[in-house]
């Protein structure tokens, strides 16, 4: 195939609507929460390690019953880890992998400390466009259904830096590839 035929095939598939297009089942994600299913393209394109260490947990069910800790409206919601509170994670740290993919409405990217090679465990889904974490904190994933139930999750107290009282968790967490039809 020609770079050109490449290109407009590309572009075609680009603006078919996201249910025209077949998703990949080993880089899907199924997260549910209590308002419904939460569908997410992983990128292993823009991350590699954060995705297959994702994917690691996910089939641990290391995120099934955890909290979206720190969710700020408008900004993001922030989850994944096991003490519920910011400091906790899986245990292995991943090395960054910072991308020119932008943090739009729907990203999944990788929580971190100041530490660049600090992510673990927590990610975070972002509300809407937030260019100041462009190119800081690795993209690994985008929603593609589901972002009505996103919009759901309780917001915490902007003076508490988004820190939720009671919060709504994940309920499960599935790679589309091990769930039975």
């Amino acid at each position: 195939m020609t770079r050109l035929a490449s290109a407009v095939l590309a572009l075609f598939i680009a603006s078919l609507p996201l249910s025209a297009v077949a998703a990949d089942p080993e880089n899907t994600l199924y997260m549910d929460l209590k308002s419904g299913r939460v569908v997410i393209e992983m990128r292993p394109d823009l991350a590699p390690r954060h995705v297959a260490r994702i994917k690691e947990l996910v089939r641990q069910k290391f995120y099934d019953g955890l909290a979206f800790h720190r969710v700020i409206g408008g900004f993001m919601a922030q989850g994944g880890d096991p003490r519920g509170d910011g400091t906790g994670g899986s245990g292995i740290r991943i090395p960054a992998e910072f991308s020119s993919e932008p943090h739009v409405r729907g990203t999944l990217s990788m929580a971190r400390s100041s530490d660049p090679d600090s992510a673990d465990s927590q990610f975070f889904i972002c509300f809407a466009r937030v260019r100041h974490l462009d190119g800081k904190y690795t993209v690994w994933g985008k929603v593609t259904e589901g972002m009505q139930h996103v919009d759901q999750i309780k917001r915490g107290d902007r003076s508490r830096n988004g820190r939720v009282t009671d919060p709504d968790r994940i309920v499960t967490m599935r790679v589309a590839a091990d769930v039975k039809k």
